[in-house]
């Protein structure tokens, strides 16, 4: 429920940068963040959840500097 909430937050915060937010089910509690390939978050590496404005400031530098 935590990854629908933040890209919820995601989709609200860039609705007009972001071409799309994709919820892929899997196994093992995965939880990564990639912009255009490029993994920006992996919960397995960080041991842990982002906040949700740690992430909305990674998210911001890599689609939105300008922001």
């Amino acid at each position: 429920m935590r990854a629908v909430w933040i890209a919820q937050e995601l989709l609200s915060s860039f609705g007009t940068v972001i071409g799309e937010v994709a919820l892929v089910p899997g196994q093992a509690a995965v939880f990564k963040v990639t912009v255009d390939g490029e993994v920006i978050f992996d919960r397995q590496e960080e041991g842990r959840f982002p906040e949700l404005k740690e992430l909305k400031g990674v998210v911001k530098a890599a689609i939105a500097s300008d922001m």
